[in-house]
């Protein structure tokens, strides 16, 4: 096997986000369900932009927050995605390069803009996502850089990028050149929106042993198992696929690889402001204790730790500094 350049290369969504307080009135006048993520048009992007108060962007997306999570700790990064050739794709593009994270898709005139969230929080820290996927959703299988998915150690794929059809090849296509290159696979599930939509889609993935590692939260895994009982739904996912990440929120995680079984407590928080990016910063995090040959306990540490900084704070970039923390709790 050749040697790697890449700990992690993620493919996903390339999202500007766009971030907002609001109030509960707020979500009421508008429509919304708090906490829910809904998929908009270009035309309700406008004007709910037109109404949402003060707000700051980022370059985001789940597959993105992953690989800036995972330089962010020391790991070698990179990402695949589909901007368009405008002000947000650069500005996409230039804050990604910015955190560490390799981006070389190239930007494609699709005629759809840059694909933004508008991301709306409450005082509870409950985030309302409301997201136009424009050209995110169009990225092609001739977009890939094979030599990239070659060079990674591990591809991690985000369960929203399976939504739409184009970009489903492109995945699978991924998946195929990252095997024949004897990488690892990792898949998030993402949301019970994509497991209800796309299950047989996942199962067959599963079923085929093209995922190494699986990432899902408590709803996420009970909804694939089809059991709402935790434990049922844990043991007949993890018999399936080599090792399986499921989070908890503050109930912590847990990682099962065959007969092997690590759980941890969630990190402390003094006070959680935004739950944005908490299962992508602890992918980040889990995946690069993997990267560095950590076992599966301290891999979940360091994911926990990566989640619990990034909400303590707006955005799903972490502020402090990771590999700080990580030495410092756990050496």
């Amino acid at each position: 096997m050749t040697e790697t350049r890449l700990d992690v290369l993620a493919i996903g969504n390339a999202i500007v986000d766009i971030i907002a307080d609001c109030d509960d009135a707020f979500l009421a006048r508008e429509g919304l369900t708090k906490g829910m993520m809904r998929l908009i048009d270009a035309e309700e992007a406008t004007r709910l932009y037109d109404h949402m108060g003060p707000a700051r962007e980022v370059s985001g997306g789940s597959a993105g927050n992953t690989a800036a999570g995972v330089a962010a700790l020391g790991g070698r990064a990179g990402f695949v995605g589909q901007v368009a050739p405008d002000q947000l794709g650069e500005f996409y593009r230039h804050d990604l390069n910015a955190t560490g994270v390799e981006f070389v898709t190239p930007a494609a005139d699709l005629g759809e803009p840059t694909a933004r969230s508008m991301v709306l929080v409450t005082p509870d820290a409950h985030r309302t996502m409301n997201t136009f996927l424009g050209a995110a959703q169009l990225l092609p299988s001739s977009a890939l850089d094979e030599a990239q998915i070659e060079g990674a150690a591990i591809l991690y794929l985000e369960g929203y990028l399976w939504d739409p059809e184009t970009p489903r090849y492109a995945m699978l296509k991924a998946i195929d050149v990252a095997r024949r290159a004897g990488r690892k696979v990792a898949f998030t599930l993402s949301d019970t929106f994509c497991i209800d939509r796309h299950r047989d889609g996942f199962n067959q993935l599963i079923d085929d042993g093209k995922i190494d590692i699986l990432f899902a939260n408590e709803a996420e895994v009970q909804a694939l198992a089809g059991t709402a009982h935790f434990e049922t739904a844990l043991a007949s996912t993890a018999a399936r696929v080599p090792l399986l990440v499921v989070t908890r929120s503050e109930k912590g995680a847990i990682a099962v690889a065959g007969d092997e079984r690590a759980e941890v407590a969630a990190e402390p928080v003094a006070k959680v402001v935004d739950t944005t990016g908490a299962g992508d910063l602890f992918a980040a995090g889990f995946l690069a204790g993997q990267a560095q040959g950590r076992d599966l306990e301290a891999s979940l540490r360091i994911g926990a730790i990566a989640a619990a900084e990034v909400i303590s704070h707006y955005g799903a970039r972490p502020e402090a500094d990771l590999k700080a923390l990580v030495a410092e709790r756990l050496g």
